[in-house]
């Protein structure tokens, strides 16, 4: 379990939302709905009142912090020796270009396909022009 929770491997800290902001009140009620057993998609509706962007991107940086959970408990079995592609089954590959260092499609093993995704996400996330955080922008 240890490797698990290795920052330098897969898991990386859960984007948290300062509390007091408006964003911390929506991440308060979607996880409130989410847990209630409710009718998943009265869950994800826009709130009365709420700015759209603000719901949207509460959602997204929560999906992002559970897949991340999700992927740090299966990373350990997934090995460039056993995952050399990252894979869809049988008829799709995925092949990773970030117009950086792989300016074409490039196939690659699985782990590292997943963790310059993650990267790629958590910088997205973390960018104030993309995901303001301050309410009002």
């Amino acid at each position: 379990l240890k490797q698990v929770f290795n920052k330098d491997k897969t898991f990386r800290p859960k984007r948290k939302f300062e509390p007091g902001t408006q964003r911390f009140e929506l991440h308060k009620r979607a996880q409130a709905s989410l847990n209630s057993g409710v009718d998943l998609k009265a869950a994800v509706q826009l709130p009365k009142g709420e700015d759209k962007n603000d719901w949207v991107a509460v959602h997204v940086v929560d999906f992002f912090n559970r897949i991340n959970l999700i992927y740090g408990t299966i990373c350990e079995f997934c090995t460039e020796r056993s995952c050399p592609v990252m894979s869809g089954g049988p008829k799709y590959e995925y092949r990773w270009q970030d117009d950086v260092k792989y300016k074409k499609p490039t196939a690659l093993p699985a782990p590292q396909y997943m963790n310059l995704l993650m990267d790629w996400i958590e910088l997205q996330i973390n960018n104030e022009d993309i995901f303001p955080t301050h309410v009002g922008k």
